[in-house]
């Protein structure tokens, strides 16, 4: 009694390591890039059969749900000069936005009667004939406030410019150093 892990195969080997169908003829393997050959045991396939597993397969596509496909990216360097030329325009836009707010806000608390009600609780808080002529407008008016809130506007334009150019320029050389900020995108669904 032998056992059959041991006992050598009746079938021949060819060369390359193919084995010979039940007629005893030789099917190599496939070359790659080559179509795969036919076996001689089994039926043709009808013509116009769509072999499973293709690309284009209606079969295959209706069966399996549309995955979103990922990228996995790395953000290793951001452009200084871009940078610095979108944070200027950013901060024109917010200096622009703080001129016209504190505008709007001083002219709202002017016709709401704001000024008239500070003027006379001073008036009658302090009392006296020297304060009977004190206005509060006359320490902070529009004028002085809008100068100083341009004035605000113009250093914020600078400093808000120089510190994202400087952020850029940092974030540079941490990513050299370690890598940069990895992102996964993902493809909309819709």
């Amino acid at each position: 009694m032998t056992d059959r892990a041991t006992e050598p195969s009746s079938r021949p080997q060819a060369p390359g390591g193919a084995t010979p169908a039940k007629d005893d003829t030789v099917v190599r393997p496939p070359v790659k890039g080559e179509a795969p050959q036919p076996r001689p045991d089994l039926p043709p396939a009808p013509a116009g059969a769509r072999t499973p597993g293709k690309k284009g397969d209606p079969t295959l596509t209706a069966s399996r749900p549309k995955v979103p496909r990922r990228a996995r990216l790395r953000l290793t360097r951001i452009d200084p000069w871009s940078v610095m030329k979108t944070s200027f325009l950013l901060s024109i836009a917010f200096a622009v936005v703080t001129v016209v707010s504190v505008a709007m806000v001083w002219q709202v608390l002017g016709a709401a009667g704001v000024w008239d009600s500070i003027n006379s609780t001073i008036q009658e808080g302090i009392g006296g004939s020297d304060i009977s002529s004190f206005q509060v407008q006359d320490y902070v008016g529009t004028s002085r406030v809008l100068g100083f809130t341009m004035l605000v506007a113009a250093i914020d334009v600078v400093l808000i410019t120089a510190t994202a150019t400087l952020t850029a320029f940092l974030y540079n050389m941490a990513a050299a150093l370690l890598g940069g900020i990895e992102l996964t995108l993902a493809e909309d669904q819709h």
